[in-house]
């Protein structure tokens, strides 16, 4: 990175504020053709980019993932004047093509799906396509349901890494204090009519902890009342972020913010995404593997790669 940002630096010298001179917003817009930052910025970059190295197989990372390696790593002031700055440079950075945008993720856009095709053999391409990536689900065979809730939506491709060959699904849980998001993740566990666990992920702090527990209680009522038998039960499992967690990793802590949850608080705050997503993956693969069946999911494998073959055999255009 340091000779890519040699190159762009050979010519005038200029800083983010200068990029922008030119827009009526004082921001940059789309791609910066132009950037030359001062050395200093340089030396960050190059320093962001060791941490974008470091963590390559987790990409993409959050602006906050980055900004704690960068406090524990090389020193980054851990302030949110600082963080501020940083997710600046990083945006630039980005526009100029400087970090690949999928190293970064920091949307917050929600879409519905849509299955439309432009003609009959653009569908049977789309469906043979599917047939030669055809993935069984494991948990079918299971005796448990299990879903991963994590409450940094910007983290959730690198839940899902972790969570997908399980065929486990992983939810944002931004919203997961939304009575219809509580309702519905209760009626999907009253339907598929299994004992659920619900693996949690978020922040350590009053109102996080204090938002888990509420959950909990109310998504189990509705589950007791509308549960066809005794079976369907429901359990949260809160497997990060703990304060077992924060001191054995010994993360970055912040007072708690004054509220009704932090009166009998004790104790700093912490952030999930402090933890780096290497241990965040080896948490959450152990919570996992603690609740699978590891014969039948060797068994469903094995029937996944003789079911893949015949389908794609199946789907073959005729000749």
């Amino acid at each position: 990175m340091s000779g890519r940002v040699g190159e762009i630096a050979a010519g005038r010298k200029c800083d983010t504020d200068q990029i922008a001179a030119g827009c009526k917003s004082g921001r940059a817009r789309g791609y910066i053709s132009d950037y030359r930052p001062y050395a200093k910025t340089r030396a960050l970059l190059d320093q962001v980019q060791a941490v974008l190295d470091e963590y390559r197989q987790y990409w993409p990372l959050t602006c906050r993932q980055i900004f704690y390696r960068m406090v524990g790593a090389h020193g980054y002031d851990k302030s949110e004047s600082a963080y501020g700055r940083l997710c600046n440079h990083l945006a630039n950075a980005r526009r100029a093509r400087f970090i690949p945008f999928d190293a970064i993720r920091d949307d917050g856009v929600t879409t519905y799906r849509r299955d439309h095709f432009d003609d009959r053999d653009d569908f049977l391409r789309h469906v043979r396509s599917m047939g030669r990536r055809y993935t069984r689900n494991k948990l079918a065979s299971q005796e448990l349901h299990i879903e991963v809730w994590c409450e940094a939506a910007g983290m959730l491709p690198q839940i899902d890494d972790v969570s997908a060959p399980f065929s486990v699904r992983a939810y944002s849980s931004g919203g997961f204090d939304s009575l219809t998001a509580k309702k519905d993740l209760a009626d999907r566990i009253v339907r598929i009519e299994k004992p659920a666990i619900i693996l949690h992920l978020g922040d350590y702090d009053p109102s996080g902890v204090s938002i888990f527990d509420s959950v909990a209680q109310d998504v189990t009522a509705f589950v007791e009342a509308d549960r066809p038998h005794g079976h369907v039960t429901v359990d949260f499992h809160r497997i990060a972020l703990t304060r077992a967690q924060v001191a054995e990793y010994d993360l970055p802590t912040a007072p708690a913010k004054a509220s009704t949850h932090s009166k009998n608080w004790n104790g700093g705050t912490c952030q999930l995404e402090a933890l780096p997503p290497n241990i965040i993956a080896d948490i959450l693969k152990e919570a996992l593997w603690q609740h699978i069946d590891p014969s039948q999911y060797l068994e469903d494998c094995e029937a996944e790669k003789a079911d893949r073959e015949q389908i794609t055999q199946l789907l073959l255009p005729a000749s």
